[in-house]
């Protein structure tokens, strides 16, 4: 069968001499439409003065700016038009700027805000106070969630956050590391361990991917507490025990947490509390203390269930210490998903033998 040209119908072979002159030119005549050094310098001086409006636009302080590149600039401005989509101007009243830090330093942790599709919408300023890294730097990351999260663990955060999603309103927990300053990772032997809890929430009605956002709060899980970390943070407690682990005394607050009040737990032991698959555990973290030389010897960390008053289990992640012929004990709760991690996590010199 013959092919004939869609411009002069004849035959194929002869097509080539139907094609427009310009297509037939000889490889070094010009082009009309060749990029030259001057077109080429005048577009980058066009991208560079739109970037640097786009710079200038951002609500951020003159010296911030100085010190974004270009990437940066992007990024935050990416952030910022996926914020005003999700929350457009006269949804809701701003909160002032003085109120927000007051809040945002009462925080535990910092807030985090994901589109339908894992993209970052808001990170709080706070941020720097777990991560070490500002808003800035954390997007120099990537510009979704899996970005700022380190090691294997996004195939469990997207399943988590697909849950959350087909389930409006139900609240998820994911624990993973984040990326941190080099400073952080110093100070804590590595990345942060944080616990994200949040749910989706429909902002619009009717709902849809582009009206719902995944409203989160950022909580690290603490390596090890001081006395004052224990005393000013709500969900830790603390017991006096002697070398038996009978009960001396315990604070207040141990009611809020286990239902028991002070007095019901003087003169009994520790090991009545205790889940009886942790006893082992417990026992292990028994001997390791009064093993210990020396009075605040550190012995070691053990996440551990007790039994609540009313028989429901509650997770513990229990900092034990001898002071002369005492055992302290610093118990902090924990969420099943932040006990899991830690128990994964936990030395094999801590398990039974």
């Amino acid at each position: 069968m013959t092919i004939f040209c869609s411009h002069c119908h004849r035959p194929l072979q002869a097509e080539m001499s139907c094609l427009p002159t310009r297509a037939k030119q000889t490889p070094g005549a010009s082009r009309p439409f060749r990029s030259t050094k001057s077109a080429s310098k005048a577009r980058r001086d066009q991208i560079n003065a739109e970037l640097q409006a786009l710079r200038s636009l951002l609500p951020i302080s003159a010296q911030e700016k100085e010190r974004l590149s270009y990437l940066h600039t992007m990024a935050l401005v990416c952030l910022r038009l996926r914020g005003a989509q999700l929350f457009p101007p006269g949804l809701a009243a701003p909160a002032g700027p003085a109120l927000g830090t007051e809040l945002l330093s009462l925080l535990p942790g910092f807030l985090l805000v994901l589109s339908a599709d894992s993209k970052l919408v808001y990170i709080s300023e706070n941020v720097a106070q777990v991560l070490g890294l500002s808003v800035v730097e954390l997007l120099a990351q990537g510009d979704t969630v899996f970005d700022i999260l380190d090691g294997p663990v996004g195939e469990d955060v997207h399943k988590k956050l697909l849950l959350a999603r087909e389930e409006p309103g139900r609240e998820v927990t994911f624990v993973s590391e984040m990326r941190t300053s080099k400073a952080i990772r110093l100070q804590h032997g590595g990345n942060r361990v944080v616990a994200v809890c949040g749910r989706f929430v429909a902002l619009r009605w009717p709902p849809s991917p582009s009206t719902t956002a995944f409203l989160a709060l950022c909580t690290p899980l603490v390596q090890s507490p001081t006395d004052g970390e224990a005393a000013s943070q709500d969900d830790v407690f603390q017991s006096m025990h002697l070398l038996d682990m009978t009960f001396i005394d315990v604070t207040e607050s141990v009611t809020y947490h286990l239902g028991y009040h002070r007095e019901e737990l003087v003169g009994q032991s520790w090991y009545s509390l205790l889940h009886p698959e942790d006893a082992d555990l417990a026992a292990a973290q028994h001997r390791a203390v009064g093993e210990s030389l020396g009075p605040g010897s550190a012995a070691g960390t053990a996440v551990l269930r007790v039994l609540r008053r009313d028989r429901a289990c509650t997770w513990l992640r229990v900092w034990a210490r001898r002071d002369g012929g005492c055992i302290t004990c610093t118990c902090r709760c924990l969420r099943e998903e932040e006990a899991a991690h830690l128990r994964a996590r936990q030395p094999r010199a801590a398990a039974p033998p």
